[in-house]
């Protein structure tokens, strides 16, 4: 069969509040940058209550969790084109991008994918107007490698296929509301608060809150700065104008110049204007920052004086002598008002990830834990189990299977499975179907030998529906070292116990059969770990089943990290572990009465139980 290529819907990505031309229609479609680097759309409803608001004050604020709830906490400044997520501080950019109006989100279609959760997440925009147009010329199949993805989407069976690894998921295509269109230039900007049609402010306590919290702190900051910089100063009718920022020439370092290591302290919410700045130059304001400017903030030294009461606010990355954001002054200014309070920033605390120095003596073997190191290597599977021998032996054939779907290949039951032609297995026929002993989930037998072929091949199986494991699963991960021992210091929350360390160690290589990329080097960044539990009964149980963990290489995998981005490397395995020892800043570390409950929980999921402790 002839391949689909990629369509051609996208027609432009703009930084900024970029428009069509002029008499031409276009479907508009805002996006948010991931942390990959991956731009990915905001719902229809979404992007029709953005524009909505653009209409009326292209400078304004947009409260998602207007239209819809789970997004309540992020605000976007139209301004800036950023979201703002409020609990946390996180900025993401944002774009308005536009595509033809005969494309997916013109016609209100989208594709998604069934991710680990059971729950539906939607293709990249581009990614899915490139299925909708295959789907549309009634191509049987899709190669998204044009794309960067190592993917095959196969229609007949709705489903999408990882080239490398061979695994399924579902995927759907769903009707939703099209995508707002829009014909030439936007509308000017007007004054905010945006209000609706008649003229009538929002009455929602988030819009409240922000309404107030941005008039205040734009007065505030603007006496402030006709206090320090007479004559220099206009007002802006945003909170992160450019107006926030000081123009003209400024004086000197305030109250003892640069601070290295002692933090930014912003009294009364004053900010200190740039040396960098030529005089009488004005600094950019939010709607360049795609475009970083050349603007500093001068550091003003933690013995400033501020007033007795007044909280301090850490700012994450706040560096003295380092660009600092205009949007910093937004933020501020919006925090300060809504504490009713005056701020004064300093550099966030760190997190206390490793224990005092241990001097080897004081280092001693955990009780009732025998050794102090674990090796592992790749475990072979015995010659003698086959792999139709071990789906035969977890699963009972059933004569008379219900019309239902096989959850495997997405065929019913009552039909052959959809590897047939595939995989070709002497004995096995494409419509037998088998019903697993403990669960009675029931799938096509060719459609389980399929799934054992392509995972670890360890002589176990586990349920794709409920995750039941039949056998005793093992995992991929790489030959390493884990060392373990008792330290004379005390966890947060654990006071009256000393600390078992967990040291893993795992040196790069290469990529086995069982990886992502055989014959590819991996890598193994932040090795050695270090991980804490409390020496208590609860804490040496956890240990003992971790070393069984360990031993079964399920404690780590390869495949993406999460906070980097990077493929092919080691990442943990839905095992978490506890790598701050002296605070819980990151939210792996103590204290934490969950944790260990938790950490039970996640080991039993992979089918290491207390039942598998030798006595």
């Amino acid at each position: 069969p002839s391949m689909a290529r990629p369509g051609t819907g996208a027609m432009l990505a703009s930084g900024g509040l970029g428009f069509p031309p002029q008499n031409l229609a276009r479907v508009v479609v805002w996006e948010w940058l991931n942390e990959h680097g991956r731009w990915r759309p905001y719902s229809a409803a979404v992007c029709h209550h953005i524009e909505n608001v653009l209409k009326e004050d292209a400078r304004g604020s947009v409260v998602l969790g207007q239209v819809d709830v789970q997004l309540a906490p992020y605000v976007i400044d139209l301004q800036s084109m950023h979201q703002f997520r409020q609990d946390t501080g996180t900025m993401r950019p944002v774009r308005r991008n536009f595509y033809d109006p005969s494309s997916a989100p013109g016609k209100g279609i989208v594709w998604e994918w069934e991710n680990d959760n059971n729950s539906w997440t939607p293709y990249d925009m581009d990614i899915c107007i490139t299925i909708q147009n295959a789907y549309e010329k009634q191509h049987p199949w899709l190669d998204l490698s044009s794309l960067g993805f190592c993917y095959l989407i196969y229609f007949s069976s709705m489903s999408q296929m990882n080239r490398q690894t061979q695994r399924k998921r579902r995927l759907r295509r769903r009707m939703d509301l099209a995508y707002p269109l829009t014909m030439g230039s936007i509308p000017k900007s007007q004054s905010w608060p945006v209000g609706s049609s008649t003229g009538t402010p929002c009455s929602c306590a988030q819009c409240l809150l922000v309404n107030s919290t941005r008039a205040a702190s734009n007065a505030i900051l603007a006496s402030q700065r006709r206090k320090l910089y007479p004559g220099t100063v206009r007002q802006s009718s945003t909170f992160a104008g450019a107006a926030l920022w000081p123009v003209g020439p400024g004086p000197g370092p305030v109250a003892g110049g640069t601070a290295k290591d002692e933090g930014l302290r912003v009294p009364s919410g004053m900010f200190a204007p740039s040396q960098n700045v030529a005089s009488g130059a004005p600094l950019p304001g939010l709607n360049n920052l795609n475009q970083p400017g050349t603007q500093r903030a001068t550091g003003i030294s933690a013995r400033a004086t501020v007033p007795p009461g007044v909280p301090a606010l850490p700012v994450k990355n706040l560096n003295g002598t380092g660009p600092v954001h205009p949007a910093l002054a937004g933020m501020t200014g919006i925090l300060l008002c809504a504490a009713g309070l005056p701020v004064c920033l300093t550099r966030a605390p760190k997190p206390i990830l490793h224990p005092p120095p241990v001097s080897k003596s004081d280092i001693k073997p955990v009780p009732g834990v025998s050794g102090i190191c674990r090796k592992t290597k790749k475990k072979h599977l015995r010659k003698s189990k086959t792999p139709e021998d071990v789906v035969r032996r977890y699963i009972q054939k059933v004569k008379n299977p219900p019309d239902e779907d096989c959850t495997i290949c997405m065929e019913r039951l009552v039909t052959s499975s959809g590897y047939e032609g595939v995989l070709s297995q002497k004995g096995i026929k494409p419509e037998l179907v088998g019903k697993l002993g403990k669960c009675g989930h029931m799938y096509h037998l060719l459609c389980l030998l399929a799934m054992y072929n392509n995972g670890n091949k360890d002589g176990s199986l586990q349920c794709p529906t409920c995750k039941a494991i039949y056998g005793e699963k093992t995992g991929t991960q790489p030959p390493g070292k884990m060392e373990f021992h008792l330290i004379p210091h005390s966890l947060p929350g654990y006071t009256d116990s000393k600390t078992i360390r967990i040291i893993y160690d795992i040196p790069t290589g290469i990529q086995g059969p069982e990886h992502p990329n055989p014959g590819k080097k991996f890598t193994a960044r932040g090795f050695p770990r270090h991980c804490y539990l409390p020496d208590n009964e609860k804490g040496r149980k956890v240990l003992k089943l971790l070393i069984v963990a360990w031993d079964r290489r399920l404690i780590f995998t390869i495949g993406t990290s999460n906070t980097t981005g990077e493929s092919d490397t080691v990442v943990w395995n839905e095992i978490h572990h506890k790598t701050e020892f002296g605070s819980n800043l990151t939210g792996h570390g103590y204290p934490d009465p969950n944790y260990l409950d938790n950490v039970l929980a996640e080991l039993l999921a992979q089918g290491v139980s207390e039942a598998n402790l030798k006595d």
